[in-house]
Parts: C-alpha cells; structure tokens; sequence
C-alpha cells in the first residue's frame, strides 16, 4: 500500500484503508509492549486499543523527524502508564530512600528461555516492581523521569528496580532449578 510515510500521510488525511494498514503493521509489536506492563492479554489488547485511538487522534503531530514506530511506542508506553495510575489503588510503590545496590545475576539464562517465557516471568512481577523495571531496563528511561511519570520519588523507582531485578533472579533460578513450567493463568 506504500511506505510508511505514504501510510502515515494517508491517516492523517484520514483513510481508513491506510488506518487498518497502520495498525496491521504495527499492532503485533505493540502488543508485546503494552504486555509487559500488564498482567494478561486482554489488559494489554484494552491497553493498547486505547493508545491507537490517540496514535490515530494525534496522527497530525508526528513531524517525519525521527523514527514513527519510536513515536508510537511512546504513545503505548504512557497509555500503560496511565492505565497502571488509574488502577493505582492495587499498585503499591515502596518509598525507600536508601537503596541497597544488587550486583548483576551472574547467570545467562538468555539461550535456556523463550520470549514468552521471559515476558511470563514479567507477568509475575507485582505492577510497581514490572513498570518500573520495563521504563528502566527495557525502555532506557532514567529514574528521575521514571519519578516524575509515575509520580513518586527517585528512590522509590530505585527500590522498585532492585526488588524487580531480586525477584526475577528468584524466578528465574527457580525456572531453571526445577523446570518449572510458565503457564498463563
């Protein structure tokens, strides 16, 4: 149907052929990171139906400067973001202030897991521990910004951090001790 720039033009002409184009492209990929902020997949399928409305809504507003997928993932991102303050009353953040530093897993589990096993595990994590972990490790956001999207303290997106990196070390010395077998609830 053309390049991604004929497909984001045609949108924002409105055209809805280049719409379902746009979100047949990109809606497998953002799947995967509205998922790893939340705990199943219909959570994440709500999730990320609302971030195409505003990708659709503020189509406009992309200027063709940087990369359009980075732009969208954005909009995903904060829409996870917003969805994990809306449901803030299940969503604890622990206020340390003083951090203790955890060394790195010695461990290289990357070639024994799948993906999906990966993204289970992440599942497993409680909401503060898995957001702030994804915007960290997987996103590269720091953890002064991290603070002002969540809105807590830079030392609680610490702590949030190294209890998800202790947790998932746990999880995944437990996976690989016993073969333990990932499933979906």
């Amino acid at each position: 149907m053309g390049t991604e720039e004929q497909i984001v033009r045609g949108c924002i002409a409105g055209k809805r052929e280049f719409q379902k184009k746009l979100y047949d492209t990109y809606s497998g990929k953002m799947l995967f990171v509205c998922m790893r902020y939340t705990k199943n997949r219909e959570e994440a399928e709500d999730v990320m139906q609302d971030a195409f409305i505003k990708v659709f809504k503020n189509i406009h507003t992309f200027k063709f400067l940087g990369s359009f997928e980075g732009w969208v993932r954005r909009i995903m991102v904060h829409t996870a973001i917003e969805h994990i303050r809306r449901k803030k009353q299940t969503t604890v953040f622990d206020d340390i202030e003083n951090i203790l530093h955890h060394p790195e897993s010695e461990t290289d589990a990357s070639g024994k897991l799948s993906e999906k096993e990966l993204l289970r595990m992440l599942t497993l994590l409680p909401d503060g521990y898995r957001t702030v972990f994804n915007l960290y490790v997987i996103e590269g956001y720091a953890h002064k910004e991290i603070a002002t999207m969540l809105n807590i303290n830079e030392g609680t997106s610490k702590s949030q951090l190294s209890k998800a990196k202790d947790l998932l070390k746990t999880l995944l010395h437990k996976y690989l001790d016993t073969d333990i077998e990932l499933k979906n609830e």
